[in-house]
């Protein structure tokens, strides 16, 4: 009886034993034909991988391409389809703004230039002005010296005015009045002309056979004109 539940007991056990082993090594197979798997096709796990962030990539530029890109990106607002442009993304009143003040600035302009002009016209004349005054001076100074050569010359007898000195006096006094006229100094006629108080300076009244009265019949002391203005009054005697 004994050796039969041993035997059993054997036997059982080792029953139990081989199921037990046999469960165990039936549970370590299968994880290890699991990572068998996994170990024979790496290349398809990351292919798996790179398809997926390849595509998780690409969602992400369309999103950002669709949140970058404006709504009305299809049609163009009204005012840059009218100016197209910088102006065309503002407004009509900006415009309208900016025409105002670039007419403003070209009117200032036009302004400036206008008064430059007017201020160069001005300082020319202003200087011309100077200059025949400046000229003008000088001749009133000249004049006295040309009136002693005159006189000298009027005091020479026939004879004298043949000789060598008189001849250089009379081609100096010639000069003068040269130089004068280049100036724009010329005599006032008087002889013979109807007195008129805005050249001539009536000194004494004579009687003259020659002349009507109011005529000028002698000049006591020649005057001259400068340009169109009298230098210096000519004075004279008037028929009576």
């Amino acid at each position: 009886m004994t050796e039969e539940k041993k035997n059993y007991t054997e036997d059982t056990g080792q029953t139990v034993s081989e199921e037990k082993q046999a469960a165990k090594n039936a549970g370590a197979a299968e994880p290890q034909a699991e990572a068998g798997t996994a170990q024979d096709s790496p290349g398809a796990a990351q292919e798996t991988a790179g398809r997926g962030a390849g595509e998780a990539g690409a969602a992400s530029s369309e999103e950002a391409a669709d949140a970058d890109e404006p709504e009305d990106a299809g049609e163009a607002p009204e005012n840059e389809k009218e100016s197209g442009g910088f102006l065309g993304r503002r407004s009509k009143k900006e415009i309208a703004d900016l025409k105002a003040k670039n007419e403003a600035l070209s009117d200032q302009i036009k302004r400036q230039m206008a008064e430059f002009d007017n201020y160069r016209k001005r300082t020319e004349k202003e200087k011309e002005q100077r200059f025949a005054m400046g000229e003008k001076n000088v001749a009133e100074k000249i004049l006295p010296i040309v009136d002693n050569f005159e006189r000298g010359l009027a005091a020479l007898s026939a004879e004298e005015k043949e000789g060598a000195f008189a001849k250089g006096m009379d081609a100096v006094y010639r000069q003068m009045l040269g130089q004068l006229e280049a100036l724009g100094v010329k005599p006032i006629e008087c002889i013979g002309k109807e007195f008129n108080p805005d050249f001539h300076n009536a000194v004494m009244q004579v009687e003259s056979e020659e002349y009507e009265s109011g005529i000028v019949a002698q000049e006591l002391l020649k005057g001259y004109m400068y340009h169109d203005t009298v230098l210096r009054h000519s004075m004279v005697g008037v028929v009576q």
